[in-house]
């Protein structure tokens, strides 16, 4: 068990925990995908919308993969605009030209991406998924983008912030544990799983060659 392999997770833990509500919650057969619930962008701006994920498995280009999708609306169809296949490829949207920017890193676990000079039109729902081998379950998580004409009022939040950054790190404590434990049992299903099949194989072998061995 590699538990040294969590450690550089642990302060993305915290920061996301800090900052944001996951918008996938972890399932049992799926990776862990998060991403903030919600985002504004001021009109005309740029924004980073992160996208990070879990995975009991070191990241290898040549299987991993990624799609970003954008949904205008719930009921509306997904538009792909943003994928990873062995590289980063853009899906030129005519929505968003040559705006969306890859600034994530798939070897520590970001995909995420900057929108640049973002339109009202850009408000919807955007969508990361990803799958990371021997992981066989695609992770998924969405963000909704709220676009605003003008600036917020500003609130002093400094309790507030103490008290998620107590919050925060206990929470990030459990979940580092918990995502330890999970790999550990994947693994172990997944080596039960194909000690299954060679047996089975095994046996099917062996089946064909009895009516050649009582010929004999």
């Amino acid at each position: 068990l590699q538990v040294g392999c969590w450690c550089p997770r642990f302060n993305s833990f915290v920061s996301l925990l800090l900052l944001s509500v996951p918008a996938a919650a972890p399932t049992a057969s799926g990776m862990e995908v998060m991403a903030p619930a919600l985002i504004n962008a001021l009109n005309g701006s740029s924004v980073k919308l992160s996208c990070t994920f879990n995975s009991c498995y070191k990241v290898e280009n040549k299987q991993f993969s990624l799609n970003w999708t954008y949904q205008e609306c719930r009921n509306c169809s997904e538009e792909l605009f943003l994928q990873f296949r062995t590289k980063i490829m853009n899906k030129q949207l005519d929505r968003f030209g040559n705006r969306v920017e890859f600034t994530g890193n798939p070897t520590k676990y970001d995909v995420s991406f900057t929108l640049k000079n973002v339109q009202l039109e850009d408000e919807g729902t955007y969508n990361c998924y990803v799958l990371n081998p021997p992981d066989r379950h695609r992770g998924h998580a969405s963000i909704s983008l709220k676009v605003l004409t003008k600036e917020p009022p500003k609130h002093d939040s400094t309790v507030a912030v103490i008290v998620g950054a107590s919050v925060g790190g206990f929470l990030a404590v459990v979940i580092l544990v918990l995502m330890v434990v999970k790999c550990v049992r994947r693994k172990k299903q997944q080596r039960l799983n194909t000690d299954d099949q060679k047996t089975e194989e095994e046996g099917k072998t062996d089946g064909e060659g009895n009516p050649d061995e009582g010929t004999k």
